[in-house]
């Protein structure tokens, strides 16, 4: 009973430190917790049901594994046929895949993705054959059936017309696979250390998170949070809490404290697009900006030239005449001043009249000019 009490004032005492977040973010939005991975699965099977848009049964041009998956499915029926009397466009071989969530119990449904194998030109209103689904180990985990939807179409006329919408040779099974076995690297082991891995490895992040970990449930004689590195914090529970039901409690409550995260100062371009992103903590040292813009226009007019009335000689000469006109408009300056934030600095851009073209251009020579107390990523 006093076990339970004290869990029970923990959890309260994490929450009620978790209300004043002040511009903070939660544990759990930085960090992945340990075995809080997916699990990706895949298996090859049959969609049949298909409208004359399968894989070629020919053995000389067709898919050859296709035809021999249909005959070994048909030989477990009790059915045998030989594999060059097998004339159907009906079927598809396809490679089923699958995510699996973290923390998914036997018995959980999840979607799967169904993509052609062979040269089936469509699987449109097909259905997928029960189909096992394994790790890339080869162990099996689950079991995935059901209709396809496609979310499209894919029409060849035999005159050689063709109206294609959306991708007719990938479809999805809305909960189509079931999970009937538990990977290993899905169990807790709450007699052990917990790991938590940061999102964006960082110091002064991990940290924080030890300390804010620390903060509330530290006593004189422990420590259950420390940081191992920028991207490990190591959390040991409590003893009175590793049943699996105060452990989730603890855990829970974890999740929800509040941390002030760390950000790297980044400045982002996109050369391509004109994009430019700028981190809240990016900071500019005292600078000039000068901006003018130049532009020149050109025209070129015809000048037809003619002989005389009733001349004897001469011919119809086209001339061209050109036209060049400079127009320079004045200079605009601006004076960046010290520990400008990205606010500040948007605002003088603006004012200058400057295009995200020009903007990159300014960012690149503050870089040059040592001015920019950020890093400079330009993809």
């Amino acid at each position: 009973m006093k076990s339970l009490m004290k869990t029970l004032n923990l959890a309260l005492l994490l929450a009620l430190f978790a209300t004043d977040v002040n511009g903070q973010v939660r544990i759990k939005d930085v960090v992945s917790f340990e075995n809080n991975m997916q699990s990706s699965l895949v298996g090859y099977g049959l969609v049949v049901g298909l409208n004359g848009s399968g894989d070629r049964s020919s053995t000389n041009r067709g898919s050859v594994f296709t035809i021999q998956t249909i005959s070994n499915m048909l030989e477990r029926f009790g059915i045998t046929v030989p594999r060059r009397q097998l004339r159907t466009r009906n079927v598809a071989a396809v490679m089923v895949t699958a995510v699996l969530k973290p923390f998914s119990t036997v018995g959980a449904h999840f979607d799967i993705v169904v993509s052609s194998l062979g040269d089936a030109t469509s699987l449109e209103g097909g259905v997928l054959l029960p189909t096992p689904l394994m790790d890339p180990g080869g162990t099996p985990y689950a079991m995935s059936q059901g209709p396809l939807s496609i979310g499209g179409f894919n029409v060849e006329t035999r005159s050689g017309e063709k109206l294609r919408k959306n991708h007719a040779l990938v479809g999805r099974v809305p909960n189509g696979g079931t999970l009937t076995a538990l990977p290993d690297k899905q169990n807790y082991d709450f007699n052990k250390p917990m790991r938590l891995f940061l999102l964006e490895p960082d110091f002064t992040t991990a940290n924080r998170i030890a300390a804010a970990i620390n903060q509330v449930t530290a006593t004189e004689e422990t420590q259950y949070a420390k940081a191992l590195g920028p991207g490990i914090v190591e959390l040991t529970l409590p003893d009175s809490l590793k049943s699996y039901q105060g452990a989730v409690t603890f855990i829970s409550s974890i999740e929800t404290l509040p941390v002030q995260v760390d950000v790297e100062a980044r400045v982002v371009i996109n050369e391509r697009t004109g994009t430019i992103v700028a981190g809240g903590a990016v900071t500019i040292g005292e600078v000039m900006i000068s901006h003018g813009n130049l532009t020149i226009h050109t025209r070129t007019t015809p000048v037809i030239s003619q002989p005389n009335a009733f001349s004897s000689g001469g011919n119809t000469v086209v001339a061209e005449v050109s036209n060049t006109v400079v127009d320079e408009e004045e200079a605009r300056n601006a004076v960046i001043r010290e520990t400008t934030t990205v606010t500040d600095l948007a605002l003088a851009l603006n004012t200058l009249g400057l295009k995200p073209r020009d903007i990159i251009a300014v960012f690149q020579a503050i870089k040059q000019a040592g001015a920019l107390r950020a890093q400079l990523i330009i993809n």
